[in-house]
């Protein structure tokens, strides 16, 4: 069976939220080890975005919580870090999105046992892993 791993920053106050999702009262220097020192953090990093397969929650690909912004690709720009198949749990369907480096961002709308079976079937024989907050993973 594949093995299923979850890497998530959580500060002392219990938030945990990336660089670019800052809210009131969350500490959005969580991550910046990865972004400010990724040279010095690189075998982290790279255990980190080694998995064959990533389950996000909506929260964790962008902003929005209604509709989709058909112009919103991520926080990441045109080459996101996975360069893996993304299974993005929501509740508001979209077309998968190809984006460059060989990240496909999957919406799925069915629950989180329909994104795991998904994400192993693609992951083959390598690591799924859970990328994004507590919510995605108690779900």
């Amino acid at each position: 069976m594949t093995t299923v791993t979850a890497d998530i920053a959580v500060s002392l106050g219990g938030y945990a939220a990336g660089p670019n999702e800052c809210r009131p009262a969350v500490d959005c220097r969580l991550h910046t080890w990865m972004v400010d020192h990724a040279d010095e953090n690189r075998a982290a990093i790279d255990a980190i975005t080694s998995a064959g397969a990533y389950i996000m929650g909506r929260n964790m690909f962008g902003p929005g919580r209604d509709a989709w912004d058909l112009e919103w690709k991520g926080w990441w720009g045109p080459e996101p870090p996975y360069h893996a198949p993304v299974f993005v749990l929501t509740h508001h369907p979209r077309e998968p999105l190809e984006m460059d480096g060989g990240t496909t961002f999957t919406f799925v709308t069915d629950g989180p046992e329909s994104a795991l079976a998904q994400a192993r079937g693609a992951a083959g024989d390598r690591q799924v892993a859970i990328a994004g907050g507590a919510a995605t993973l108690n779900q």
